[in-house]
């Protein structure tokens, strides 16, 4: 029977967090919009688009470094990836469609943004049974701090990491040992949660930490995939139950 480990890494957005299903919210705004973005359909749209938006997010060299600069604006940055996109599907090539899109877009977002159900229960067992929890998170300092506190998760978490603070993130190797050396642990009782495959699979696992992918939906890995997690869980209430 696998045991709790000494230290838990925690990835934030869709691990501890939810903004909703991105392609479900996507879907939605093109359906309102749907006038002025003829002749595609809002599924094909919403389809392209959450794809444009993952691309970027995930692997863009520009996305790394919008992050991590100063003058970063997620705004900005979604208005012109959608913009952009919406130009390339012929939907639109007006600027103010696509800003109004990334407009409603951002704010049914933010409107839908919660933690999982159970996430901060969990937190709280596992400090109260000892294990050290770091979370380590990619993106702006002001937005991610800004969730921290909304959602009052900062004093769950004996280290918090947030990329565009200390100037790296996932899946570089430095990210994953800083944070196991600010809670002093190995990787060998070290764990990773989080949802995506690379960042918080793939990168940890060629450390030897032991990786678990979260996937609330039950979707279950991409058909092809190659990355194998150590273990897959719902939700986080099932770390507490080690199998």
């Amino acid at each position: 029977m696998l045991q709790l480990p000494q230290g838990i890494l925690f990835d934030l957005d869709e691990t501890i967090l939810t903004e909703g299903d991105r392609l479900t919210i996507l879907l939605d705004v093109a359906e309102q919009m749907e006038e002025f973005l003829t002749p595609n359909t809002p599924v094909e749209l919403a389809a392209a688009l959450d794809a444009a938006l993952r691309d970027f997010w995930s692997s863009s060299p520009q996305a790394r470094a919008e992050r991590l600069g100063a003058r970063f604006s997620i705004k900005s940055a979604r208005e012109s990836v959608i913009s952009d996109a919406l130009r390339e599907l012929s939907a639109s090539g007006m600027p103010e469609v696509g800003i109004e899109f990334c407009e409603r877009f951002t704010q049914a977002r933010a409107s839908a943004t919660r933690l999982f159900d159970g996430a901060a229960d969990t937190l709280k067992e596992l400090r109260r049974v000892g294990v050290r929890l770091g979370l380590v998170t990619n993106g702006a300092a002001d937005i991610q701090r800004e969730k921290l506190e909304r959602f009052e998760l900062s004093t769950l978490f004996d280290h918090v990491q947030i990329e565009g603070e200390i100037g790296f993130g996932k899946p570089e190797e430095m990210a994953y040992r800083h944070a196991m050396k600010s809670l002093g642990t190995e990787p060998a009782n070290t764990w990773m949660v989080g949802d995506n495959l690379e960042w918080e699979v793939a990168a940890p696992q060629r450390l030897g930490i032991h990786a678990i992918w979260h996937d609330p939906s039950g979707k279950g890995l991409p058909a092809a995939c190659r990355i194998r997690p150590d273990r897959i869980i719902g939700r986080l209430s099932e770390l507490l139950y080690p199998v």
